[in-house]
């Protein structure tokens, strides 16, 4: 009889905190205050206390699922509002990643779902009562419809995370054309990261294409096996009897064999080249530079613009020209009156090779604050062609978003004492990368 009791209060509290209250925007009040923990007692706890116990856990993640459910809503409220453009950043992903301190792919995670729950009430409903996790919720949203959420949300409430995982990967998409559409979605979809972690190993992340993530494991799976009898060949070679492996050593083993055979395929794979021509190799370099062609008048900040076009004649605009001049090789060329060249320089790089390893010494990416992207342009905080040195004190890295975002959209760069950027934003907002080292920042509003 206590169990049943105890199933009613739950349900009726899940029902406070994601119910009534919240469709009226009324704030919940704190969860159920637990017992004070038995740590150190002599007392081990009882039958009905550590039931008690695992009901508060439960009902403590039903209102952690409620406060995601609002939370969600609002971010689909300011993802449509395009609010993260007014501090900045990328995406909607990089915004929330910045200001709930939550890795990017977590933060991509939140987004979608938050953007694919507008068109799925029952599913919103469930979350804001708590009844489902977002990690059900984030497998429903990969494939519900308003169409069958119903059905998907039975199978949610009566299973467990990875249950519903399984059955989502496998779900029919709809008709054949759905299937297409679906398809084209998650082509669009693929990525892949390399990064270096705290420990300065290298961590990959990415979705692939079928083919292409089957072809990866081939590969991988060849040179393992490369790996693997060349160990053999030197075993045998040595005196020492092979040991005994326990099943998680061997399994450890074939998990560094793996790294191992990345690293091979990709030695193999630029000792090979891309094609017969090296055309993809690197060797042609040349042929793949986009050409900018610029009068100086264009790249002084208090002249008018004039001639700012690419190789095939397309204009871009003076501030563009900018940007691209802060870092790129420079060829002068002299004109006559008619447009007759007069002299070709030689070709200078604006950015010196000792310089720009200084600076992903001293900025270790994108300065911008909660970016440290690590592809980066060197920007010159006062241009070369207002007189700007090219110098570490006169330099600083930023990434293509945020170094378009200070030429072509509006913001302002500016040094506040040693090693200290300051962004402000065309409405007078100040944004600090306070903490070089460590890519924190802070951000103040405008007054």
């Amino acid at each position: 009889m206590k169990g049943t009791v105890r199933v009613v209060v739950r349900e009726v509290e899940w029902e406070r905190y994601g119910g009534e209250e919240a469709r009226s925007g009324v704030s919940p009040g704190p969860a159920p205050a637990a017992a004070p923990a038995p740590a150190g007692s002599a007392e081990p706890l009882d039958v009905d206390a550590i039931e008690a116990l695992g009901d508060r856990i439960a009902l403590m993640f039903a209102h952690i699922g409620a406060g995601t459910g609002r939370a969600l809503e609002m971010i689909a409220r300011f993802d449509r509002a395009r609010g993260w453009e007014l501090a900045g950043h990328r995406t909607c992903a990089h915004w929330l990643a910045f200001r709930a301190g939550l890795d990017l792919r977590t933060a991509r995670d939140h987004v979608r779902v938050a953007r694919a729950l507008e068109e799925l009430p029952l599913t919103r409903a469930s979350l804001g009562r708590g009844r489902l996790s977002f990690s059900k919720v984030r497998a429903l949203t990969r494939v519900a419809t308003p169409e069958n959420e119903g059905d998907l949300l039975d199978l949610a409430e009566n299973s467990t995370a990875a249950q519903l995982d399984r059955v989502v990967r496998a779900w029919k998409r709809g008709s054949r054309k759905d299937e297409i559409e679906w398809e084209e979605l998650r082509r669009a979809s693929r990525e892949l990261s390399i990064f270096p972690d705290d420990d300065g190993m290298y961590v990959i992340r990415g979705r692939l294409e079928p083919e292409a993530g089957a072809a990866l494991m081939r590969a991988i799976e060849a040179a393992g096996d490369a790996l693997f009898r060349a160990e053999r060949e030197e075993a045998d070679r040595g005196s020492a009897e092979p040991s005994g492996f326990e099943d998680e050593e061997r399994l450890e083993q074939a998990a560094r064999r793996r790294a191992d055979a990345i690293g091979l395929v990709a030695e193999r794979a630029l000792a090979a080249g891309f094609g017969g021509d090296d055309r993809l190799s690197g060797a042609r370099a040349e042929r793949y530079q986009v050409l900018l062609h610029v009068d100086a008048d264009t790249l002084s900040a208090d002249r008018e613009p004039g001639r700012s076009e690419l190789e095939d004649g397309t204009r871009v605009s003076a501030e563009t020209s900018r940007r691209i001049a802060c870092d790129a090789s420079v060829v002068e060329v002299a004109h006559d009156a008619d447009g007759s060249i007069l002299d070709v320089g030689r070709r200078t790089r604006t950015i010196p090779s000792a310089l720009r390893r200084a600076l992903e010494v001293r900025d270790r990416g994108c300065r911008f604050p909660g970016c440290g992207l690590r592809f980066t342009d060197a920007h010159h905080v006062t241009h070369w062609a207002d007189g700007g040195e090219t110098s570490l004190q006169n330099t600083v890295l930023l990434c293509r978003h945020h170094h378009r975002l200070v030429h072509e959209g509006g913001w302002a760069l500016e040094w506040w004492g040693p090693g200290r950027a300051v962004f402000r934003d065309p409405r007078g907002g100040v944004h600090c990368d306070a903490v070089r080292e460590g890519r924190a920042g802070a951000t103040a509003r405008p007054s």
